[in-house]
C-alpha cells in the first residue's frame, strides 16, 4: 500500500488563520469530488473557521476521562475504520491525552499516512523543535509541545499562513482570535509588534531551508552543475595562513551587501597553495568566521582548484574569494598558480581575488620544502660528516693513484660517495657533496691540476653529467626519504584516531579518553573546556573532563589548545606541538567533542525518558487513587444516607452503619496518606533510617494500626526470628497497608493471615486474605489475580526503598497475596 501524501499549513505565529486554510482546501477538494474527511478541529470558538468546517463530513472524536475530567481527541482507530481519501487533522504538534494510543498527534498522522490516506494539518513555527529555545527568547514563553522537524521537513507540501503584525494584532482586538479576557495580556506579551516580526522571519528562514534541500535534491536528480543564482553564496579559499582573516572579512562585507547571502569558506588538505599554513592559524579564522555567520568546511584533495570549484558546484556557489598568489615570479612562469587555475575553470561563477600583505613581491623566491623534513637532522648532519670525510679521502686515494684510474673511473668512484651521502642525508647534503666532489675532481685530476681551468671540452661535459647525476640521485633518494616519512607519519596517526575510535565505540568514559591523548602526546595535562556564558554575558569555563596533573581550567593557562566548537576546546601543557603532532591533536579533540555531545544528547534523552516514566507512573497512580478514594467515599456517603433515612432503625444496625462509614472515612485517610508517602518517596524527600529492627515490635504496632479489626489477623511466626534490616516506621505503615487491604477481602469466617519465614539471610513475610489456603510463605509464586492498588504501591516502593523486594504470591483459590523479602542481620537456618 502507498503511504499517504502529507501536507502542512505553517503559521507563523497564533490566529494567522492556518485552520481556516486546511478547511478551505478540503471544501476545494470535496467540491472537485475528493473523499474529504475531518478527522479533528480546532475551531477555538471562532465562527469563520466554524463555519468553513460546515458541509464536511466530520467523525465524532474519542472521549477520554482523565483526573475526573472529560477530554476529547482524534479518534485514531475510527478514522482509520472509515479510511477516506483525505483526512483534515489540526495541530500537528498536540500532546495526547495520558494513555492514549500514541503520545503526540503526529504519531497518530504517522499512522493514519502509512494507511495510504493523505492528511492536512496546520502547525505553528514555534512548535519546531529546533526553533524551540530562540522563540523562548524572543517571547519569554517556553513551548511544552514540539515537533522534530524531521516530522515536518518529509511533508509533501508545506504553505505558509502569515499576516503582518499590524493586521494579526487588529484581529485579536477584535476578539477574532482570543476570548476579550485575554486580549489584552496577548498584546502586551507574546503578540508585540517585535516579537511576531521576529516570528515571521523564523518561519520564513525554516521554510527557505526545505526550499534550499528540495533545489539540491532537483539539481542532483537532473545533473545539473551549473550555479543557479537563487541565492547568493560567498565562499572563501583558506590557506591557514595570516592572510585568512583579511579574506574573511571581505567576503563578509561581500555577503553583507547582498541579503540573504549566505557566507561559506572551504581549507584543502593537499601538497600544494591552499594547504599551506598552520592549524591554530586555522582555527583562530574558524573562530572568526562562525562569528560573522559563516561555516566552516575542509576536505582533502589531490588539486586545489579543482577541489575548490567541485565545492562550489555541489554548493550552487556564486561568488568565489581567493588571496593573491604568495608565488614568486619564477614559480608563477612554471606552473598556474590556484587563483588562475580557478578563474579559467570558473565558468559562471565570479572570482575575487584580494590583495594582502602575505601576497608574493617582486623578489619572492621559489617555495622549497623544508629539507630536514622526513630525514632528521641527526641524518643531515651524518651525511655531511661522511661528505667531509670520504670525499677528501677518495681524492687523496686517486691522486696517489697517479693516473691509474682515468676520469671517467674517478667520476663514477666520485658518483658512488656522492650517492652514499644522498642515501644518508637526501637531497641538499647529495647536492653539496656533489659540488665538491667536481671542484676536487677539477682541481686535482682535470688538466692543468692544482688550478679549475679545464683545458678539453670533453672533460667540462664529464663534470656537468657527474654534477646533474648526482643531484637526481640526491632527488630521489630525499624524495623517498619524505615520502616514506609521510606513510610512517599516517600510519602512526591512522593508529592513534583508530585506537580512540575503538575506546569510544567500546563505551570508555571521557576521562579515560582524555588520557589516551595524553599519552599519545606525551603531555603532562589535558582537559576538555566548556563554556558556559554567565547572565552578566561573562564567559565562564569549566572542567568536562580532565587528566594528568593540574589540568588546564581556562583556555590562557594551556599551552596548546585546539578550538572544537564555539563554546568547546580541548586545552593541554607540557610541551609545544609541532604542525603535524598538533593537527593530529585537534583530530583527536574532534573525536572527543563528538563523544562529548553524544554523551549530552544520551543524558537529555534519558532523563527525558525518566521524567516521562515518572509522568505515566504517576497519573496511574492518581488514578487508581481517584477510583479507590472514589469507592470508598461512595461507601461512607451511602451508609451516612441510610442513617438519615432509617431513623428509627435499631441501636445495633445504626452502630453497624456509623462504624462502616467511620470505616471508609478512616481508609480514605490512609489513601491520603499513602499518596502523600508515596509523593514524598518518589521526590526523594522521604529520609530513611535502615537499622537492625525486631520484628515482634513491628508486628506490635501493626496491630495497634489496624485497630479492632487487627485481632482476627493470623499471625505465623517462628520463634526468636532475626533481626531485619529495614526503617521501623516505614516497614511498619507497608506491613499496616498490607494487611488492611487483606482484612477487606477476607471472609467473614477467614481472616487473613501473616506467615514469616526464615531464608539464608533474608526473612520472607507472606500476608494473603482468608479466601484459600495461607500455606506457608514459600509456596508456589503464581501471578495473584488483583492488579496492584495504591496500598500495594505503596509498600512495595517502601520495601524497595529499604533495599528488600515485594512480590505477587498469590496461592490458589487467593485474591490478595504478596511476598516480602528482607535482608537480615545475621542469617540463621531455614525454618
Amino acid at each position: 500500500m502507498a503511504r499517504g501524501r502529507l501536507q502542512v499549513y505553517l503559521g507563523a505565529a497564533p490566529g494567522v488563520g492556518k485552520t481556516y486554510a486546511m478547511l478551505a482546501e478540503g471544501q476545494r477538494l470535496r467540491a472537485q469530488g475528493a473523499d474529504v474527511v475531518v478527522g479533528l478541529v480546532e475551531p477555538h470558538g471562532r465562527r469563520l473557521t466554524a463555519e468553513m468546517a460546515e458541509g464536511l463530513e466530520t467523525l465524532p472524536r474519542r472521549r477520554v476521562v482523565h483526573r475526573g475530567a472529560v477530554f476529547t481527541d482524534l479518534d485514531v482507530a475510527a478514522l482509520l475504520a472509515r479510511a477516506p481519501g483525505i483526512a483534515l487533522v489540526d495541530e500537528l504538534a498536540h500532546t495526547n491525552v495520558p494513555l492514549s494510543r500514541n503520545a503526540k498527534r503526529w504519531q497518530d498522522v504517522e499512522e493514519v499516512l502509512a494507511a495510504g490516506i493523505d492528511v492536512i494539518t496546520t502547525l505553528n513555527v514555534q512548535h519546531l523543535e529546533s526553533l524551540n529555545d530562540v522563540v523562548e527568547q524572543i517571547t519569554g514563553v517556553r513551548q511544552r509541545e514540539t515537533l522534530p522537524d524531521e516530522v515536518a521537513r518529509n511533508a509533501d507540501r508545506i504553505e505558509l499562513v502569515d499576516l503582518p503584525p499590524e493586521v494579526l494584532r487588529r484581529r485579536m482586538t477584535h476578539g477574532e482570535i482570543y476570548p476579550p479576557d485575554r486580549v489584552a495580556a496577548s498584546l502586551t506579551h507574546y503578540f508585540r509588534v517585535g516579537n511576531l516580526t521576529a516570528l515571521r522571519e523564523l518561519a520564513l528562514l525554516w521554510l527557505a531551508d526545505r526550499v534550499e534541500e528540495g533545489l539540491q535534491r532537483y539539481r542532483a536528480e537532473h545533473g545539473i552543475s551549473a550555479p543557479w543564482e537563487t541565492r547568493e553564496r560567498i565562499l572563501v579559499g583558506l590557506t591557514g595562513g595570516q592572510e585568512g582573516a583579511t579574506l574573511i572579512r571581505r567576503a563578509a562585507r561581500i555577503s553583507a551587501r547582498t541579503p540573504g547571502s549566505e557566507l561559506l569558506a572551504l581549507h584543502v588538505v593537499s601538497g600544494e597553495g591552499l594547504a599551506e599554513g598552520s592549524p591554530p592559524a586555522l582555527g583562530e579564522q574558524r573562530v572568526l568566521l562562525e562569528s560573522l555567520g559563516g561555516t566552516f568546511h575542509q576536505m582533502t584533495a589531490d588539486g586545489v582548484a579543482e577541489a575548490l570549484l567541485g565545492f562550489a558546484r555541489a554548493e550552487n556557489v556564486t561568488q568565489i574569494v581567493l588571496g593573491a598568489s604568495r608565488r614568486g615570479r619564477l614559480s608563477s612562469l612554471l606552473r598556474a598558480g590556484v587563483g588562475r587555475r580557478t578563474i579559467r575553470g570558473s565558468g559562471a561563477i565570479d572570482v575575487h581575488i584580494v590583495t594582502h600583505e602575505e601576497a608574493a613581491g617582486p623578489v619572492a623566491l621559489l617555495r622549497m620544502e623544508h629539507p630536514v623534513r622526513g630525514i632528521g637532522r641527526r641524518r643531515l648532519g651524518a651525511a655531511l660528516v661522511t661528505a667531509a670525510v670520504l670525499l677528501p679521502v677518495l681524492t687523496l686515494a686517486l691522486t696517489a693513484a697517479r693516473g691509474g684510474v682515468g676520469l671517467a673511473g674517478a667520476l663514477l668512484l666520485y658518483l658512488l660517495a656522492v650517492v652514499v651521502v644522498a642515501l644518508v642525508g637526501g637531497l641538499w647534503p647529495a647536492l653539496a657533496a656533489a659540488a665538491a666532489a667536481g671542484l676536487l675532481a677539477d682541481y686535482y685530476l682535470v688538466s692543468p691540476r692544482h688550478s679549475l681551468d679545464i683545458a678539453r671540452g670533453e672533460e667540462i661535459l664529464a663534470l656537468a653529467v657527474f654534477v646533474a647525476v648526482a643531484a637526481l640521485v640526491g632527488t630521489a633518494t630525499g624524495t623517498a626519504a619524505r615520502r616514506s616519512y609521510r606513510a610512517g607519519r599516517a600510519l602512526s596517526e591512522a593508529r592513534v584516531l583508530s585506537r580512540l575510535a575503538t575506546d569510544m565505540m567500546h563505551g570508555q568514559d571521557l576521562p579515560v579518553l582524555i588520557e589516551r591523548i595524553r599519552e599519545n602526546f606525551a603531555l603532562t595535562a589535558v582537559s576538555l573546556l566548556v563554556r558556559d556564558t554567565a547572565p552578566a554575558g561573562e564567559a565562564r569555563w569549566f572542567v568536562a573532563a580532565g587528566a594528568g596533573e593540574r589540568p588546564p581550567e581556562r583556555p590562557d593557562e594551556a599551552e596548546v589548545e585546539a578550538v572544537l566548537d564555539d563554546g568547546l576546546t580541548l586545552a593541554a601543557r607540557g610541551r609545544g606541538l609541532n604542525a603535524d603532532d598538533y593537527e593530529l591533536f585537534a583530530a583527536c579533540g574532534a573525536q572527543i567533542g563528538m563523544a562529548w555531545t553524544r554523551g549530552r544528547l544520551a543524558r537529555r534523552a534519558a532523563e527525558t525518558d525518566t521524567r516521562a516514566a515518572a509522568e505515566r507512573t504517576r497519573a496511574s497512580l492518581l488514578l487508581r487513587a481517584g477510583r479507590e478514594l472514589r469507592a470508598v467515599l461512595h461507601g461512607a456517603d451511602d451508609a451516612l444516607a441510610r442513617l438519615r433515612h432509617e431513623g428509627s432503625s435499631p441501636d445495633q444496625e445504626r452502630n453497624r452503619l456509623l462504624a462502616s462509614a467511620r470505616s471508609s472515612v478512616r481508609r480514605a485517610g490512609r489513601l491520603v496518606g499513602a499518596l502523600d508517602t508515596l509523593s514524598r518517596l518518589q521526590g526523594g524527600a522521604l529520609g530513611l533510617a535502615l537499622r537492625p529492627v525486631e520484628l515482634s515490635e513491628v508486628l506490635t504496632a501493626v496491630l495497634d494500626e489496624l485497630g479492632p479489626g487487627g485481632h482476627t489477623l493470623r499471625l505465623l511466626v517462628p520463634d526468636d526470628p532475626p533481626d531485619v534490616i529495614a526503617d521501623a516506621a516505614h516497614l511498619t505503615r507497608a506491613l499496616t497497608a498490607l494487611a488492611a487491604d487483606a482484612l477487606r477481602h477476607s471472609p467473614a469466617d477467614e481472616p487473613p493471615a501473616l506467615a514469616v519465614k526464615i531464608l539464608p539471610g533474608r526473612l520472607a513475610i507472606r500476608v494473603s486474605d482468608g479466601a484459600g489456603s495461607p500455606g506457608a510463605p514459600g509456596a508456589s509464586d503464581g501471578a495473584g489475580a488483583r492488579t496492584e492498588g495504591i496500598a500495594q504501591q505503596l509498600a512495595r516502593e517502601l520495601v524497595e526503598a529499604m533495599g528488600g523486594t515485594l512480590t505477587p504470591a498469590g496461592a490458589p483459590g487467593e485474591a490478595f497475596s504478596v511476598r516480602i523479602l528482607l535482608p537480615t542481620v545475621a542469617g540463621k537456618p531455614e525454618s
